[in-house]
């Protein structure tokens, strides 16, 4: 039976909120939705057909569509708590390498629970980055939508060709899911080599690729002449090979020389983008990646979200893994970029994720809004009653015990079993 939700706002995303609006579903799929005055009263099943519409008022919630999380590594959700606080991305990241060294392989359970909670924080869809396709089957379980990116590493360049290969034979493997869409994508400037670079691009197609780019002042040093904290933890590793000349230019036009600068490029964290490198991005169609909980955490630095917004480049929202924040909560995602970025308009940064980061990852047709066709995933966020602005109030901030999924669909899955 079709159904149409009643709530004090409905937030379709691609228009304003609509104050005591309405949303129907039907067959796990939006239907309508709008205002005042204009609900229906029976849906058309075929030609000369109707039959009635399941009412349920909500009351005083926001519905709006699931979030988007943009930038997530779930496989490291057993770090949490693990990996101190750092004033370096290279010594932090130093110490993520160590102690995951020191296990034979991710444990299950902690996927599991991220999973869960991340969709009990009203995410919908996920770009998980993934160097073991841990939590390919749990996602696959959980009723959440998700880009599934198979990072590669190498510095090397002899060993690119056979990287990219071992990759794909393990795509290959992948049971199918109707909800996820799996790609190799590289890691970052100081972990991946050009033939590597190049021998993705040369696989990408039409997928999308989501780098770690423009992160850490390191990087900017590294790409310059090859010197700094980046080089001395390569080093460390056994990881450096002397015959890598340096780009001598910034992250985003180095890829760029590479090939990878497109409308399917995910430039994550973007904490040392200046603006020649944002018009670059802007100018391709690519997408920047914002996680500035995460960057505060490994020392990064702040990102320059105003500059974000201000180039037009498409902007979307990652938490990042649980070994650099504390939840997978996008709405304090949401929060802190508030906190950083006060003159950006509400109405953008939701709009970063739900929409953007949709579209970012390759779903614009089935997540981010409230428009016929789309996905019926939809969440209500409870409002206080005396709430005017609802874009402004959601963005300040949400904890998971005010969201609930508002059931529509089907074919929802229930959340994987903790094992």
């Amino acid at each position: 039976m079709a159904t149409l939700f009643r709530a004090r706002w409905v937030l379709p995303i691609d228009r304003p909120p609509i104050r005591d609006g309405w949303v129907l579903t039907g067959n796990g799929v939006i239907v309508a939705a709008g205002g005042p005055g204009g609900e229906p009263s029976t849906v058309g099943l075929a030609a000369g057909e109707s039959a009635p519409i399941r009412i349920v008022d909500l009351g005083l919630v926001a519905v709006l569509p699931g979030l988007v999380n943009a930038h997530t590594h779930l496989e490291l959700s057993w770090m949490r708590g693990r990996v101190p606080a750092g004033d370096s991305m290279p010594a932090w990241a130093g110490r993520l390498i160590d102690l995951r060294r020191g296990v034979g392989r991710d444990p299950v359970a902690p996927i599991a629970d991220a999973v869960r909670e991340a969709r009990g924080a009203g995410t919908a869809l996920v770009g998980d980055v993934t160097n073991t396709l841990s939590a390919y089957d749990l996602l696959a379980a959980s009723g959440l939508g998700g880009a599934v990116f198979r990072e590669v590493l190498g510095f090397s360049g002899a060993s690119a060709a056979s990287i990219v290969e071992a990759a794909q034979d393990q795509l290959r493997r992948l049971p199918p899911s109707p909800r996820l869409r799996a790609s190799i994508v590289p890691h970052a400037p100081y972990s991946v080599s050009r033939e590597l670079f190049r021998a993705v691009a040369a696989v990408a197609g039409t997928g999308i690729v989501s780098v770690h780019l423009g992160e850490s002042a390191d990087e900017i040093r590294f790409l310059r002449d090859g010197t700094g904290a980046w080089r001395e933890l390569l080093e460390r590793l056994g990881a450096w090979t002397g015959d890598w000349p340096p780009p001598g230019c910034g992250p985003v036009e180095y890829l760029d020389r590479l090939g990878l600068v497109s409308p399917r490029l995910l430039a994550v964290h973007g904490t040392h983008f200046d603006g020649q490198a944002l018009a670059r991005l802007a100018h391709a169609g690519a997408t920047v990646v914002a996680c500035p909980r995460s960057n505060r955490w490994t020392g990064a630095g702040t990102p320059p979200v105003e500059r974000f917004y201000a180039s037009r480049v498409r902007v979307a929202v990652g938490t990042d893994s649980l070994a650099s924040v504390e939840d997978l909560n996008v709405f304090a995602e949401l929060a802190a970029l508030r906190r950083i970025a006060p003159a950006v308009p509400a109405s953008r940064l939701l709009d970063s994720a739900t929409r953007a980061g949709a579209a970012a990852l390759g779903f614009e047709a089935e997540y981010g809004s409230i428009a016929p066709g789309r996905r019926a995933s939809l969440i209500a966020v409870t409002i206080p009653a005396a709430v005017e602005d609802v874009e402004e109030y959601l963005v300040g901030g949400v904890t998971p015990d005010a969201v609930r999924w508002l059931e529509t669909d089907p074919e929802e899955a229930p959340h994987p079993q903790k094992q």
